[in-house]
């Protein structure tokens, strides 16, 4: 059987949230296959090249985690987005109006973030603030047609993942995996995993790394 362990993550270091500490949590789990939810590009031959050659760290959080990771053990990477939907984050979070109360929030998230890294954006308490924070970005939004294309864009983004994951696997055995995606995706994913094995019907063990 297969088991493919669902981690979250961020992009960007901050605090306990760092490569150091998210190639620590990799080498305990000890994957084979690492899909990470990023573009074929994200992680280009140039980068490769500078990392092999010269030992240049890439920008990216995982992807740099993933680097230091291949001096323990190999492992098969596997970026799985089709496409980016940054446009459409950007929008969304540009045209939220300032708010003490949301601000107060993005804070006491990264703080937590910060100080009990990887340990709190694979917990329920991240988990819930992130909710929470997403529910209250919504109400300031006030824009009702733009939220329904902006959940369609998610749901196609989100599933996409998933399907790619399935794809791989349809043709390449492996008994460990890890997919890692990022921290506010986390409560959506969760429940798709179990829909998307009782459709695909591959065998799939899904465990979710924390609370």
């Amino acid at each position: 059987m297969t088991k493919i362990t669902f981690i979250s993550t961020r992009y960007k270091k901050n605090g306990k949230c760092n490569a150091d500490n998210l190639c620590s949590i990799l080498e305990i789990q000890k994957p084979e296959v690492i899909f990470l939810e990023a573009l074929e590009a994200t992680y280009s031959q140039f980068e490769r090249i500078n990392f092999s050659s010269f030992g240049i760290y890439h920008h990216k959080l995982e992807i740099e985690a993933l680097q230091k990771l291949s001096a323990h053990f190999s492992f098969k990477y596997v970026p799985v987005l089709d496409n980016e939907i940054t446009n459409l984050f950007d929008k969304k979070y540009n045209s939220i109006p300032v708010n003490n109360e949301l601000d107060a929030m993005l804070l006491e998230f990264s703080k937590l973030e910060c100080l009990e890294g990887f340990e709190f954006l694979n917990s329920a308490r991240g988990m819930a603030l992130h909710s929470k924070m997403r529910d209250f970005e919504n109400s300031l939004l006030q824009d009702e047609e733009f939220l329904k294309t902006y959940d369609v864009k998610l749901e196609e983004y989100e599933n996409s993942m998933i399907q790619n994951i399935y794809s791989f696997c349809k043709f390449n055995s492996f008994e460990k995996g890890v997919y890692m995606c990022g921290s506010a995706h986390r409560e959506s994913l969760i429940k798709k995993f179990e829909l998307f094995e009782c459709k695909e019907k591959l065998g799939i063990k899904w465990e979710v790394f924390g609370d």
